[in-house]
């Protein structure tokens, strides 16, 4: 299983963004999907989630102003950020809790994707 997360890149202060992150091989179902971020200096933090069902949650910090959601069809799960800061610069990592397909039957195993970098301008 691979996650790909793309769509990052420069915004204004005030603008949007929507990351992607797709997850690919033999996935029976995705049982929840994250979204981290780690800034230059600062350790990593997770900032969204979002469970299979609909639960989601949000640090504090990216409250009300960013959206978690996924589309199973895809298996695909996006972070729509909106009002964004200078302070949401940061390197943003996607990980997935996944039920793959093996020959001994079904197993769950948490997935990495690589970052992207977001980078809002002052």
């Amino acid at each position: 299983v691979q996650l790909q997360a793309s769509g990052g890149g420069l915004v204004q202060a005030g603008g949007s963004l929507r990351l992607s992150c797709e997850a690919s091989g033999s996935i029976v179902s995705i049982n929840a999907m994250y979204w981290h971020r780690q800034a230059p200096g600062k350790r990593r933090e997770l900032i969204a989630i979002h469970r299979s069902g609909g639960f989601t949650d949000y640090a504090d910090s990216v409250k009300g102003r960013f959206t978690i959601s996924g589309d199973n069809t895809k298996n695909t799960g996006y972070l729509q950020m909106n009002s964004l800061k200078p302070e949401d610069t940061a390197v943003y990592y996607c990980s997935a809790n996944v039920v793959i397909s093996t020959l001994e039957g079904p197993y769950e195993y948490d997935y990495w994707g690589q970052g992207t970098l977001v980078t809002v301008s002052s």
